[in-house]
């Protein structure tokens, strides 16, 4: 008996077909991978699905994916292009029998009145809601584990602790930052970093970090910025040359602008 093997297209997804004498067999791969749209979503999904399901379960399987009821949808077949195929309209028929490729789309049509985006606006969603009052009552909650091991803020004198080290620290900013004046020439003293030479521009708090801040203009283009953080503008100066550094890190003094000839160069 003389057998052929070649590859066909056209029965759903690409099949081995055998051809012995006159008998042709054809075997499609079980499962096939295609996209899901619907008239009531703006979302497109992909799911793996068995061929030898009926149009009738698909359908049922497909209620949560795209929210219609199984006995409210149209189904269509789209080709990989986009191009519509046919209806999928015999619920006892299997989806295995139908020329569905890798990459087609099954478009549902909903019947059931729903509008279009109900199911995707979630304001619409009731929630459930639990007062303070009810959440500290409980005993499986987060913030009752956390009391029980004295966690986070719960551990009072870790919290404590914490607040000290803040408050100090930033008295140390106050007291350096009180050495700087915006306009002055300093130097940027980062431990693991090149020095770099600057003029202060500002001095004081800032919207984007808690502390105080030294706002430098550098002599190079060594910055991250032009002055502006966030939005919001603190000092002005050209990209690139702007940062923003704690006052522990700049030393004030009588520090001219380095000249690395770049004026020689043509």
């Amino acid at each position: 008996m003389l057998l052929l093997s070649c590859s066909y297209r056209g029965f759903g997804a690409a099949a081995d077909v055998v051809l012995a004498m006159s008998s042709v067999t054809v075997r499609s791969a079980p499962v096939v991978t295609v996209l899901i749209s619907s008239s009531l979503n703006t979302f497109i999904a992909e799911k793996r699905l068995d061929r030898g399901l009926t149009l009738a379960e698909l359908k049922c399987k497909l209620e949560l994916v795209v929210g219609s009821p199984a006995s409210c949808m149209d189904l269509q077949l789209f080709s990989t292009d986009n191009t519509f195929i046919q209806n999928l309209d015999q619920d006892d028929a299997l989806l295995g029998s139908y020329p569905v490729d890798d990459g087609c789309r099954i478009h549902v049509i909903d019947k059931s009145g729903a509008k279009a985006g109900e199911y995707e606006d979630l304001s619409r969603v009731e929630k459930y809601e639990l007062s303070q009052e009810a959440y500290d009552k409980r005993s499986d909650s987060v913030r009752s584990f956390m009391k029980k091991n004295r966690l986070g803020k719960f551990n009072e004198e870790e919290t404590s602790q914490k607040a000290t080290e803040q408050l100090r620290k930033l008295e140390e900013e106050r007291l350096a930052a009180e050495a700087i004046t915006p306009g002055s020439r300093c130097e940027v003293q980062v431990v693991g970093q090149p020095t770099k030479r600057g003029t202060v521009m500002y001095v004081g708090l800032t919207d984007f970090k808690p502390g105080i801040w030294v706002g430098i203009q550098y002599d190079e283009p060594l910055g991250k910025h032009d002055g502006s953080v966030e939005g919001k503008r603190y000092f002005t100066c050209s990209p690139k040359y702007g940062a923003f550094v704690k006052p522990q890190y700049v030393v004030i003094g009588d520090f001219p602008e380095e000249d690395y000839g770049l004026d020689d160069e043509m």
